[in-house]
């Protein structure tokens, strides 16, 4: 994980008191924490590029949470997201995850799996540094037919049926996918290698 001192986590939530015991708690633990009101107190902040992640509230007032991911989203160096919410919503939390986000925590949550999925998020953060940019990576003949499989919404069974392969071999294969590009989900993988192989429409 990052050395904490070389990171800023920022945190988003609407709730002023949640904003001042989240802060409290990660300056304590050594972190840089910055807080702010909503979504677009974060959009117009100044940009800092040190590594790190967000903590974000899904009820904002104004954009709300999983819209700022959606916009969040068209930034290649967007920082991972960690959400947090008061109301178990499963349908919003699935949504969240599938466009990325590293945890969804349900408040009040405890003080170690806060670190667990800030340590998640810190992780993610260093291996999307360190990967190369996707357009310079170079994927082997079976990677590109894996992601080809992949991208056309295959699960890993058929895929290893079409190439007569074993189901352990296409999920090592997938799992070498996401590392060498960077990617932490299935679909940041799809946006991240759309310019790479020639997919199905």
């Amino acid at each position: 994980m990052i050395d904490p001192e070389q990171t800023v986590i920022h945190i988003i939530d609407d709730d002023a008191a949640m904003r001042t015991a989240l802060s409290r708690l990660l300056k304590s633990a050594g972190f840089e924490a910055r807080v702010y009101a909503s979504a677009g107190d974060f959009l117009v902040s100044a940009r800092d590029n040190r590594p790190g992640c967000i903590l974000l509230d899904l009820e904002l007032g104004g954009p709300s949470g999983l819209e700022l991911q959606q916009a969040l989203l068209r930034d290649s160096r967007a920082l991972p997201i960690v959400f947090m919410s008061a109301y178990s919503d499963v349908p919003r939390t699935v949504k969240a995850m599938k466009a990325g986000a590293v945890d969804f925590l349900l408040k009040p949550f405890e003080r170690q799996a806060l670190f667990d999925a800030i340590g998640a998020a810190l992780n993610a953060c260093t291996l999307q540094a360190s990967v190369q940019h996707p357009a310079s990576v170079q994927l082997a003949d079976r990677e590109q037919v894996v992601l080809r499989g992949i991208a056309a919404g295959l699960r890993n069974k058929q895929i290893a049926a079409e190439l007569g392969l074993s189901e352990r071999t296409i999920k090592s294969c997938r799992a070498d996918l996401m590392r060498k590009v960077g990617a932490t989900s299935l679909a940041e993988l799809l946006r991240r290698t759309e310019s790479m192989v020639s997919l199905p429409a």
